[in-house]
This record gives structure tokens, C-alpha cells and sequence, in this order.
């Protein structure tokens, strides 16, 4: 059983930045593919970005693209999602998990990952 803890989150204002963090234990990080995800209030839970079990493979959603970065640190078992230039329509509670399913494709549906944090808050104010 793998257990993940975000943190990093918090109030900035937009055109500002924030880097996340999502650390693991329980299992062989390196064996997971890593995703993040966020939900704003009275909406679906969204694709952010993801990155592969060999670092390689990146991911991200159309909306973030140019603004976030995902990587990971398999030596610290921790994922990290690097957010510039915020807006405040990236206020969302952000979330991580984790794909053990062994592919080399990068899933984008949150139903395709395994394990999850619990989240933490981000909040853009205009």
C-alpha cells in the first residue's frame, strides 16, 4: 500500500508561483508512474500533468502547458509539480497519484491511477 502526502500549497497571488510536493512511502516509487490533478469547487476532477517511471515521459494538461513542471526524485520517493505565472483559475485543491500499473503510456483519467493523496490547497487571487 502506497501512501501519498502533498504539501506546498497556500495563497499567491496570480502571475505568482508555487512548486508542490508529493512525497511517498510504502512501495517502490520508482515502479509508479506519477500524476497530478486538481478539482475546483463544484467542478470535476482534472488531469494536470504526469511524468513516467523513467522520467522521459512527461504530460500535461493544454491549460498548464508552458506554466507547470512535473518531476520526480525517485531517491526521495517524492513527485514535484512546479507551478509560474498562476492564474486564478488554477485555484484548485491539488491532488497526487499514483499509476502501478506498469504501462509506458501516461494516463490521463483519474481512474487509471491507483493511489492518492490527500491534497492541498491552492488559491490564485486576482
Amino acid at each position: 500500500q502506497v501512501q501519498l502526502v502533498e504539501s506546498g500549497g497556500g495563497l499567491v497571488q496570480a502571475g505568482g508561483s508555487l512548486r508542490l510536493s508529493c512525497a511517498a512511502s510504502g512501495g517502490t516509487f520508482s515502479r509508479y508512474a506519477m500524476g497530478w490533478f486538481r478539482q475546483a469547487p463544484g467542478k470535476e476532477r482534472e488531469f494536470v500533468a504526469a511524468i513516467g517511471r523513467h522520467l522521459l515521459s512527461l504530460a500535461y494538461a493544454d491549460s498548464v502547458k508552458g506554466r507547470f513542471t512535473i518531476s520526480r526524485d525517485n531517491a526521495k520517493n517524492t513527485v514535484y509539480l512546479q507551478m509560474n505565472s498562476l492564474k486564478p483559475e488554477d485555484t484548485a485543491v491539488y491532488y497526487c497519484a499514483a499509476d502501478n500499473s506498469g504501462t509506458y503510456v501516461l494516463a490521463r483519467r483519474q481512474y487509471d491511477y491507483d493511489y492518492w493523496g490527500q491534497g492541498t490547497q491552492v488559491t490564485v487571487s486576482s
